[in-house]
C-alpha cells in the first residue's frame, strides 16, 4: 500500500510540474491535477493539505536536485573564471527542464515563508560557491557581485523561456560573456 501511495505521489507531483511549466502558478490547481492524474479530487486533498503544499513538495524534491547539478559542474572546474562559466552555462542548460520549469514558476509565483526559506537555503549553497569563485579572482565584494550575477542569469532565463527573438545558445554566450567581463575584478 505504502509503495502505491508514493507512486500516486510521485504522479502528482509529475502533474504538477507540467502544469506549472505549461501555464504557471494559475494553472496549478486540485482539478487539474485530479484531471491529468486520473483520480477524484478528494484523493488529492489525501496527498496534500493546499496548493502551497505541492508547490513546498516541488521545492523539496527539485531545487536539491537541480542546485547539485549546477554544484557538479562547478566543482569539476579548476579556475575561478571556469567555475562562474559553469554556473551560468549549467542554469541556462537546465532551462527546458520540466524541473527547472517549474522551480522557475515556483519562484516567480506565491510562496508561503517556509517554502521561500528553503529555496534561499538551496540557492545559498549556489551562490556561496560564487562568491568563494569571485573571492579567488580578488573581487572586494564578492557577495554583492554573486547577487547580481545570479540576476544576470535570471534575465537570460527568462529571455530563453519567453521564446525571444534569439537563438537559446546566442542567449546563453551572451550571458557567460558578460558574467566574465563583468566579473574581471
Amino acid at each position: 500500500m505504502a509503495e502505491h501511495r508514493t507512486m500516486q505521489r510521485g504522479a502528482l507531483l509529475d502533474a504538477a510540474r507540467a502544469l506549472l511549466s505549461e501555464g504557471g502558478t494559475e494553472a496549478l490547481s486540485f482539478p487539474a491535477l485530479a484531471q491529468r492524474t486520473g483520480l477524484a479530487r478528494s484523493s488529492v486533498y489525501e496527498y496534500f493539505r493546499s496548493r502551497a503544499a505541492v508547490v513546498e513538495e516541488l521545492c523539496a524534491v527539485d531545487f536539491p536536485v537541480w542546485a547539485a547539478e549546477v554544484e557538479s559542474a562547478m566543482a569539476a572546474k579548476e579556475l575561478p573564471e571556469e567555475k562562474i562559466e559553469a554556473y551560468v552555462r549549467t542554469q541556462l542548460a537546465l532551462v527546458g527542464d520540466r524541473r527547472h520549469r517549474a522551480v522557475v514558476a515556483i519562484s516567480a509565483g506565491e510562496l508561503d515563508a517556509g517554502a521561500r526559506e528553503r529555496i534561499r537555503a538551496a540557492h545559498g549553497g549556489l551562490i556561496a560557491m560564487v562568491v568563494e569563485a569571485l573571492g579567488e579572482l580578488g573581487h572586494q565584494q564578492p557577495r554583492l557581485t554573486a547577487m547580481l550575477l545570479q540576476g544576470v542569469v535570471d534575465a537570460a532565463v527568462r529571455r530563453i523561456e519567453l521564446g525571444a527573438a534569439e537563438d537559446p545558445q546566442q542567449i546563453t554566450e551572451t550571458a557567460v560573456a558578460m558574467a566574465l567581463s563583468g566579473v574581471a575584478g
